[in-house]
């Protein structure tokens, strides 16, 4: 198989890359070693669109935060996934920490963040009444926002695939090749040659950067764990909420996501493995204490999930004295040693902002190391998406019934996910294969009972609808079976 771009990562990245690469007469392919798309850092964070104030000025970073924050309305819209600018504050509970937030609006209105302001403790308890009584200032950035990150990836991949990009899941790259202007690939599945490629490996892209003899550096893991409250807190914060960031970054946060939890988290360990994403009650009690610094005596009861994440922290290594030193910035260049080689790595925080940015960037260096890109006259950069019946008006419901009636069948009754929208996320572009592929599509199993319930169901369809058996069907892939082996057949009759 041959290819002009081969996009390595199927993360927010490798995505939003695919989506934009999409636009032009290219034959464009994506390589995940995962079964689906956004199973990396991609699917475990705050899910945050950063305002742009903390990167530093004339940075990457900063470039591409600020210009991702401003797409994110559009793009929502144009592929349908779910985005709130709600705005951001910053809180201050010292002294010191006034003085840090007076940094950081500097640099804000250096990286042109738009209506940045310093609001007094009066006016920052206006905006949010459950805050401590010791907050003293506040840095208020109003065109932050939230997504769900991992519904946002699937938006556009989905979009990439739709224009004609090819996606090949469980492809693990084992070695690269160059042999002269080409590069051949080798995979689980065989060969792959193409004209350029691009390292949106996440984690693994310093693994990838070497397979390709291209420039050294390191990625070290670092893992943040979250705690997340069910919908009846809906309401307890409407902004999200930081503290003054320390050394390892923006530090434990409080924010709504777009689904009407409430989010805590994350802390920050370094890991040796980079598949590390354990949580533990060390973690937890952490996130809870800090974060209730900010919002105290927090529902407690009210949890119902914790999650972790590793970010991609970049480090490369002096070659005089052998040290290695972290890289407080994104790598995002064609390779100097070897051609048509380009580097998107270190995609850390603000990474999930600045990736449409970046991916706009992509076709600039592919241009400018020699690749022709012509537009195509029928790109159609809008999604449909799967109609929601626990959104939908009256009205609405009546005509999906009409249309469908699997939407009158609810999987999920935590979150009124119906049978109609599982069968949906199955059959898409992109479809899910195994449970959490329908969770992170649909919803199903996010609720107060975490699946609990709808299991058994959402195996069934699952089986059904790929024509395998349900002692195949798996939680995330490889050998995470859900059974163990049948009991009895199914008779028709059977209500699962």
């Amino acid at each position: 198989m041959k290819y002009d771009v081969v996009i390595i990562g199927a993360g927010i990245s490798g995505c939003c890359i695919a989506r934009e690469l999409s636009k032009y007469r290219i034959t464009v392919c994506i390589l995940e070693k995962e079964n689906d798309v956004s199973c990396g850092t991609s699917k475990a964070n705050s899910g945050i669109i950063h305002a742009g104030y903390d990167p530093p000025n004339g940075s990457l970073m900063a470039r591409f935060n600020v210009e991702g924050c401003a797409l994110y309305p559009q793009l929502a819209e144009e592929l349908n996934f779910d985005y709130r600018q709600i705005g951001s504050l910053v809180l201050a509970f010292t002294k010191d920490e006034q003085q840090h937030l007076q940094k950081l609006y500097q640099q804000g209105l250096k990286n042109r963040v738009q209506n940045l302001q310093l609001l007094t403790a009066d006016k920052t308890t206006e905006l949010e009444r459950n805050l401590s009584p010791d907050v003293v200032s506040a840095l208020y950035a109003p065109t932050a926002g939230i997504i769900c990150p991992y519904q946002a990836v699937w938006a556009f991949a989905e979009n990439a695939v739709q224009n004609g990009i090819e996606l090949k899941l469980n492809t693990q790259v084992c070695a690269i090749i160059k042999d002269n202007n080409r590069f051949r690939i080798q995979t689980g599945h065989g060969q792959i040659e193409t004209d350029y490629i691009i390292n949106a490996a996440g984690l693994y892209a310093d693994h990838i950067n070497t397979l390709a003899g291209a420039q050294q550096f390191t990625i070290h893991p670092r893992r943040g764990e979250y705690v997340l409250f069910d919908n009846k807190c809906n309401g307890l914060v409407n902004h999200i909420i930081f503290q003054t960031p320390g050394k390892l970054g923006k530090g434990v946060l409080i924010s709504p996501t777009v689904d009407g939890n409430i989010l805590a988290g994350p802390n920050a360990i370094d890991v040796n493995d980079k598949d590390d994403t354990v949580t533990t009650q060390t973690g937890r009690d952490y996130v809870l204490k800090t974060a209730e610094r900010s919002v105290p005596a927090l529902p407690l009861r009210n949890i119902i999930n914790s999650f972790a994440g590793n970010r991609a922290i970049l480090y490369k290594k002096d070659e005089q004295t052998g040290t290695e030193t972290q890289v407080h910035d994104f790598i995002i260049e064609e390779d100097p040693t070897v051609p048509h080689f380009i580097t998107v790595a270190g995609i850390t925080s603000p990474g999930l902002t600045a990736a449409p940015a970046i991916a706009r960037y992509i076709p600039q260096l592919l241009a400018q190391s020699g690749l022709v890109l012509i537009q195509k006259k029928d790109f159609d950069g809008t999604r449909s998406g799967i109609p929601s019946f626990k959104r939908a008006d009256t009205e609405t419901r009546k005509q999906l019934l009409t249309h469908n009636p699997l939407y009158g069948r609810i999987i999920c009754r935590c979150e009124m996910i119906t049978e109609a929208e599982i069968v949906a996320a199955i059959h898409s572009p992109v479809g899910a294969t195994d449970l959490d592929g329908i969770k992170r599509r649909t919803r199903c199993g996010m609720g107060r009972c975490q699946g609990g319930f709808c299991v058994p169901k959402i195996t069934d369809i699952l089986s059904r609808e790929l024509g395998i058996s349900m002692t195949d069907i798996t939680k995330c892939g490889q050998n995470s079976f859900i059974l163990n082996s049948q009991t009895r057949k199914k008779n028709s009759g059977d209500n699962i």
